[in-house]
């Protein structure tokens, strides 16, 4: 069986930005927020915590604030990701040095490295951090697939711990889960294929969704492992609105909005993401009203 940092439902969470770089006192309530609404695990310095746009003290500092916040109650995993293998090493002995629980760490986006390039940069990676690693697959931003048999080899390694999958090829997942879901978590990374996912033997989700709809989330995976899979069922069917909506513009642009909407002052997205649609925003709103998630007048 395999040793997951956490089951159930991981939030990917948005940074929150001033003028000054990032919020901490909001970093600090989005993080309350979540573990009060039943989040599993805290994920930072991601995709959608825009790490891309951040210096390393920046995403130094959001692993240091979220170990202190969490404060041991869940499972806190810091994005490593970036083209610059030394750069990324650094990122994750960063992390270790601060308390995290593990590393989400994604191919190397525009190197678009070969099979052999993606095993000798995560080998790097985990030896620089020494910590449990989800290796995470998402094509869509970094131009390059984990094949199924890549991350197999890397399971040899007993601190590769899991998988988040964001391919959105069902049938990869099926090739990986056959190969390794009995040594590694597999988590959905597309809030949209949560229970195919599961169905193939995953543990849960990163989640885009859970920054606004953490309890939904939280519901959905949980009632799903319980064997209710119709209440899991229409958790997934009845938020693929919204979950439409969160991606109708690139992530996190939409999200960010999203969370802004619930009244957390998160600023607004770096350049080169530029700031949600009037469209795309009512379009927020609507759906999120629609299914009862508490706006804030005026926002």
């Amino acid at each position: 069986m395999n040793n997951a940092l956490f089951v159930g439902s991981g939030v990917a969470l948005v940074t929150p930005f001033d003028d000054g770089g990032v919020n901490e006192r909001v970093l600090r309530e989005l993080i309350e927020f979540q573990l009060s609404e039943g989040t599993d695990a805290i994920v930072v310095c991601g995709s959608t915590g825009e790490a891309s746009t951040m210096t390393p003290a920046e995403q130094e500092m959001v692993v240091r604030v979220a170990v202190e916040a969490v404060s041991g109650r869940a499972p806190v995993v810091a994005g490593v990701g970036g083209t610059d293998t030394a750069v990324v090493s650094q990122l994750a002995r960063n992390a270790r040095a601060v308390g995290v629980n593990g590393l989400l760490a994604s191919a190397p986006p525009y190197n678009k490295p070969g099979q052999r390039g993606l095993l000798a940069h995560f080998r790097a990676v985990l030896a620089a951090g020494d910590l449990p690693m989800i290796v995470y697959n998402v094509p869509s931003r970094t131009a390059c697939n984990i094949l199924p048999e890549t991350i197999e080899e890397l399971a040899g390694d007993s601190r590769v711990i899991g998988v988040k999958e964001a391919s959105g090829d069902i049938s990869q997942v099926a090739e990986l889960a056959r190969r390794v879901a009995d040594r590694l978590a597999i988590y959905s990374g597309n809030d949209d294929q949560v229970l195919p996912l599961m169905a193939l033997g995953g543990q849960g989700v990163i989640s885009v969704l859970a920054n606004v709809a953490p309890a939904a989330v939280s519901r959905m995976v949980r009632a799903f492992l319980d064997g209710d899979l119709e209440a899991a069922r229409q958790i997934q069917l009845g938020y693929l609105p919204l979950t439409q909506a969160l991606f109708q513009e690139p992530n996190p642009v939409p999200v960010k909005a999203a969370v802004r909407a619930l009244g957390f002052e998160v600023g607004d997205v770096r350049l080169p993401l530029t700031p949600v649609t009037n469209e795309t925003l009512q379009q927020l709103r609507d759906r999120m009203q629609a299914l009862g998630l508490a706006l804030e007048v005026g926002v």
